[in-house]
């Protein structure tokens, strides 16, 4: 096949970026899908159908496309910013939707970094000779489904000729109950047990035949239940009693869930906070603070863009981050990073009543990104501005850096 007839890339953050101002990515789409049609060895037309199919909530026929694109090409690359590339960074990633790699795309979209993705799992062809790099990025973020290939790159990358970012092992152990396991007993740190149960004992404890605390170190209601492998709050319920269960489980088809107990880290004027940060190289960095009535809180439902009072909220947690909130969970933060051996961490947190950070999730694959509205946030830009430089110093330290 004949790599150099191919249309460039479009990429993901600028598809992302069209979708966030409101473009209506409908023309485009008709576009690629005759773009394929036309010539039906081109890969990137698929790769980028496929984003933007999933930019557009059809899941599943997106991944369909996405595979059927990496049955011809295993490497893509994204336009870089600027004409010179300065790092070339190759990123090792799993077929799936948006949230299952680390966002890359994001956090170069503005820089001189030349980014080559290899997809690699089950069932794809091997990619054949790779592209010329300074670092290998293992971007695969921790799921049920990545966890055989997690393994399989440890052996990989153990005698990879060049410096690795983000080691696999270490990725491995970041699923909700290890990660648990692995950061709870952080001094300065809360993070309720959360314990994987099945079905049937979830059914068991809601009929009252087995006692909650019986099967949750610290546990009471009310608890927080969610289906193994759901993110973005898919399936989160808050239950407050045993007959609370049955109810759930109703509308849930799946087999097993996560369990832990519900911790009220309402503030003293009634609301929720909660924190994204970021570990780069170990510093943090916050990308967003999302302010709510419900426990509940993701950015998008957090009505930021809605409150002028919220945004000057978050624009000064922001401005202070680094001589307030950092320092009050320096150690915390340190520990973290010292236990989950990652160059590249998010964790969505809370600060609790008592004055702990309240850990929620940590992870490799969060998204963080510069897209939001110049008019309503311009205060991120600056932010996250702050953060992709980190990124790339992070990436140049690690090219001068000889492997092993």
């Amino acid at each position: 096949m004949n790599h150099h007839k191919q249309v460039p890339l479009i990429g993901l953050a600028a598809l992302m970026r069209m979708a966030y101002s409101g473009v209506d990515l409908g023309p485009l789409g008709a576009e690629l899908v005759a773009r394929a049609e036309r010539s039906p060895d081109d890969a990137n037309a698929l790769m980028d159908l496929s984003t933007l199919l999933q930019l557009r909530g059809h899941r599943e026929i997106a991944l369909a496309t996405q595979l059927q694109a990496l049955g011809m090409q295993q490497v893509y690359s994204p336009p870089t910013a600027t004409g010179e590339a300065a790092i070339r960074v190759l990123a090792i990633m799993a077929p799936g939707d948006l949230m299952s790699n680390t966002p890359l795309e994001f956090l170069l979209e503005t820089s001189d970094v030349a980014l080559d993705i290899l997809y690699v799992g089950a069932g794809l062809p091997s990619p054949g000779a790779l592209p010329e790099h300074d670092v290998l990025f293992i971007a695969v973020g921790e799921s049920e489904q990545t966890l055989p290939l997690l393994k399989e790159l440890e052996n990989v990358v153990a005698t990879w000729p060049r410096p690795v970012l983000n080691q696999p092992g270490r990725i491995a152990g970041m699923s909700r109950d290890a990660a648990c396991a692995l950061l709870k007993s952080t001094p300065g740190v809360l993070m309720p047990a959360t314990l994987r149960v099945g079905r049937a004992m979830l059914q068991d404890i809601g009929e009252g035949g087995t006692g909650i605390s019986s099967v949750l170190e610290d546990g009471a209601f009310p608890i927080i239940v969610r289906p193994v492998d759901s993110h973005a709050g898919q399936g989160l319920a808050k239950l407050d009693d045993a007959a609370a269960i049955a109810t759930y489980l109703q509308t849930m088809p799946q087999a097993e869930f996560y369990i832990s107990r519900f911790i009220d880290y309402r503030a003293p004027d009634g609301l929720f906070r909660k924190y994204r940060i970021v570990l780069i190289d170990g510093r943090p960095f916050l990308c967003h603070l999302a302010i709510s009535r419900h426990w509940m809180i993701h950015y998008l439902n957090a009505g930021m863009a809605e409150s002028a009072e919220k945004r000057a909220e978050e624009a000064r947690g922001m401005a202070s981050f680094d001589t307030d909130f950092a320092p009050r969970h320096a150690a915390a933060l340190r520990e973290i990073y010292t236990r989950a051996g990652l160059d590249y961490l998010g964790i969505d947190c809370a600060e609790s009543q008592d004055g702990r950070l309240l850990i929620f999730e940590a992870d490799s694959n969060m998204i963080v990104h510069a897209m939001d509205p110049l008019d309503l946030f311009p205060y991120k830009q600056v932010q996250m501005q702050k953060v992709f430089a980190a990124f790339r110093a992070m990436l140049a330290d690690a090219a001068r850096r000889q492997p092993g």
